[in-house]
């Protein structure tokens, strides 16, 4: 009778052990199949428990000028703008900004040249094409600094920067029947800076008024591989003398 207790027992033990492994064996099942969140790795220098920014987009490129590296030169990036008064600004200011050491004479002429359009008041093309040379040396010889004080500058690691100060004076171009050509005229503050001959600067100021005449209407003939298009304004001629209505 003994030997059959015994023997039940052990039947029983038996049977809760099975029991139990098959619940283990249920439990681990259902933690298995439960999906996991994803795991956030934290942004360099962020803490563990911060939320995930969003990163910056990257700044649009800049599409108000012809080109912005011009001022890694010394100049003046010319704008792309129909509004005469902001171009004639930047104009004037340009045809008196430049920095000896970042360019020389020669490719600020280059460059300033690519300003200019032709004068379409002049119906042959040969006629718009001579005038528009003409306006090209009308610039360097009688409106920018000479070449020879340029070079002045130049020994001395000089530089100058003109900005048009106070209001800028707009008037009509007699026989322009588009009515799109426009004469600005603006005083001029231009500073100087040259070598004191050791580590520091000699700075003067200056004062000028000029005129520029331009066109801002579609004959007007943008800069070749840039942003600029026909209406946006553009140099016809700057005027040794300033022009007053």
């Amino acid at each position: 009778m003994a030997q059959r207790n015994r023997r039940g027992l052990i039947w029983a033990i038996l049977g809760a052990l099975i029991l139990l492994a098959g619940i283990v064996a249920i439990i681990i099942a259902a933690i298995g199949s439960t999906p996991r969140e994803p795991e956030t790795t934290p942004a360099p220098g962020a803490s563990s428990s911060s939320t995930p920014t969003t990163e910056p987009t990257a700044t649009p490129p800049d599409g108000d000028v012809v080109d912005a590296t011009v001022e890694q030169r010394g100049w003046v990036p010319e704008p792309i703008t129909t509004d005469a008064e902001t171009y004639v600004r930047a104009a004037l200011a340009a045809a008196g900004t430049f920095d000896t050491q970042l360019s020389t004479y020669e490719e600020w002429i280059a460059y300033l040249g690519t300003w200019f359009t032709p004068d379409t008041r002049y119906t042959s093309e040969a006629d718009r094409e001579a005038e528009l040379a003409a306006a090209k040396l009308e610039l360097r010889q009688s409106v920018v600094l000479p070449e020879s004080e340029w070079d002045s500058l130049a020994n001395e690691d000089g530089r100058m920067a003109s900005v048009v100060s106070g209001d800028v004076t707009l008037a009509p171009v007699p026989d322009d029947p588009s009515g799109d050509m426009t004469f600005g005229t603006a005083d001029i503050a231009i500073t100087f800076n040259r070598s004191d001959g050791g580590d520091g600067e000699v700075t003067y100021d200056e004062t000028t008024r000029l005129t520029v005449q331009v066109l801002c209407g579609p004959d007007s003939v943008p800069t070749p591989n840039s942003s600029q298009q026909a209406g946006d304004c553009k140099v016809i001629r700057f005027f040794s003398e300033p022009l007053e209505p």
